[in-house]
């Protein structure tokens, strides 16, 4: 019977502690080779939850797939802040250069709505709209204004 446990770990940090190994020692694995897996895919996410799910199967093989954090995390890690604004529409707490808001909507890309990169940089610079951050020193609806008009066509081609 193939079992499945799914976490919320620290990436590239998981350790052998709970959540993961009083999950997965029942099932007679080698809880060390999971978690160095576990590692070595969440190494990009250093500093954020990052939710992994891993697939065990009857002859004890197992299966590490990770997923991506929420888009808000991306924004607020690539910006370098804890927390969004208190009064997002009024006071702005970072600002996000556009390569980084492509890069996060490559990321998130098959998770997102969009069939094209623009759109689905557009979606990233929305999610700024939330957090209180700027991007390319505009604020994101002036941004998705530029956008729309096609001032970044050059960039955002796929």
């Amino acid at each position: 019977m193939a079992e499945t446990v799914e976490v919320l770990v620290p990436g590239g940090r998981a350790t052998a502690g709970p959540p993961i190994g009083p999950a997965l020692g029942p099932l007679g694995i080698n809880v060390k080779a999971v978690i160095d897996e576990i590692n070595k895919k969440t190494a990009e996410f250093n500093g954020m939850q990052v939710p992994v799910k891993v697939e065990v199967d009857d002859k004890k093989n197992f299966t590490v797939s990770v997923g991506i954090p929420p888009t808000t995390a991306l924004v607020m890690k690539e910006v370098g802040i804890a927390k969004g604004s208190g009064e997002p529409a009024t006071q702005f707490v970072g600002d996000l250069p556009l390569e980084a808001a492509v890069r996060i909507a490559r990321m998130k890309f098959d998770d997102m709505l969009s069939y094209r990169l623009k759109t689905a940089v557009k979606e990233v610079v929305g999610t700024c709209v939330s957090v209180g951050v700027t991007v390319e020193g505009r604020a994101p609806k002036e941004m998705l204004a530029a956008i729309d008009a096609g001032e970044f066509d050059g960039v955002l081609e796929e």
